[in-house]
């Protein structure tokens, strides 16, 4: 055999040999990764089904055609409206303002709109409501108390009353102590402008509550003897003018402290108002610490007030000191 024809044998790997290798078993771990991620894509077609669900009973109710839900689905008639207020108004106002018809679901309240009907009594100053799934509706009021009274005709209408707040607002009232309406006094000396089924606001009247309650406060004697406050000089002079129930005309600066006035009013009633030939008339308040007053028998007007005082004597009292209001 010669040198070049020898070939020697071509090497062999561990790759070249034949294994029969029986593929292993998955673990335990890899099943409950598996059986998890089979778990949430069910769990996701679910979630699908029921958002799908949902939106088509709210498209049934909104389209007014809540008979096409399941019985399963169909909200369920208002059980009960709950009230809560700062005032006086009851559960039986809140269901003639709400006229809620009979069978109404919380789904098919249009809170907004309940909300004015609510605002159109000026009684309540604020409402807000809320919707409490599945049957229950919500109602929360702030409310005005009346200060005075207002009596206003319209037209050919029968004269109306009206409670008056201190912001001006007119409201019929509703739920107040009949008593305690009786001893609110009378505005007078303004114009009432209709708006709807009340009145415009009455301006000056942030100056009329100051006055009635340092007034109720201070001097609750004379406090109740005050029939009616008129505001028509107010713009004019910065002046209140107050009747009381005996015909006695007391003019208030609207612009002075209202205890010092009270203060010496009475001191002038006390010193000067128990002559029954002379009695008093008008006592001017709104001058400083020198103090008018005019006596005599004035005679009745048209409308049962007393007339001016034109011919009764008048002379100033003298300088009352100054008084302060106690803390």
């Amino acid at each position: 055999m010669s040198k070049d024809s020898f070939a020697p044998p071509t090497s062999r790997t561990w790759r070249d040999i034949p294994q029969e290798v029986r593929p292993r078993a998955m673990s335990r771990e890899g099943r409950r990764r598996v059986a998890m991620g089979a778990w949430k894509a069910a769990a996701g077609v679910a979630a699908v089904a029921g958002v799908a669900w949902g939106v088509w009973m709210v498209a049934a109710v909104v389209q007014g055609n809540p008979a096409a839900l399941p019985a399963s689905g169909k909200p369920a008639p208002i059980r009960a409206t709950q009230l809560s207020t700062d005032g006086v108004l009851d559960q039986a106002w809140l269901a003639r303002t709400l006229a809620l018809p009979k069978g109404a679901t919380l789904m098919g309240l249009d809170l907004e709109r309940l909300r004015g009907r609510l605002l159109v009594d000026g009684q309540v100053r604020s409402a807000e409501l809320d919707k409490k799934f599945p049957d229950v509706l919500a109602v929360r009021i702030s409310e005005r108390s009346p200060v005075a009274r207002l009596m206003a005709q319209f037209g050919n209408d029968q004269p109306r009353a009206f409670l008056v707040s201190r912001d001006g607002v007119s409201f019929a009232g509703s739920g107040f102590d009949p008593a305690m309406v009786a001893t609110l006094p009378w505005i007078d000396g303004v114009r009432p402008v209709r708006r709807g089924d009340g009145l415009e606001p009455i301006a000056g009247m942030e100056g009329v509550s100051d006055l009635l309650a340092t007034a109720k406060l201070e001097a609750g004697h004379l406090y109740r003897t005050w029939r009616k406050v008129s505001l028509g000089r107010l713009a004019s002079d910065g002046e209140l003018e107050v009747w009381t129930r005996d015909g006695l005309k007391v003019v208030f600066g609207a612009s002075e402290d209202y205890v010092r006035q009270l203060a010496r009013l009475d001191i002038v009633l006390e010193s000067a108002g128990a002559d029954p030939v002379r009695p008093l008339r008008e006592v001017n308040l709104a001058l400083g610490s020198q103090v008018p007053v005019s006596f005599g028998a004035a005679p009745m007007g048209a409308a049962g007030e007393p007339a001016a005082p034109a011919a009764a004597p008048a002379f100033t009292l003298p300088a009352f000191p100054d008084f302060h209001s106690h803390p």
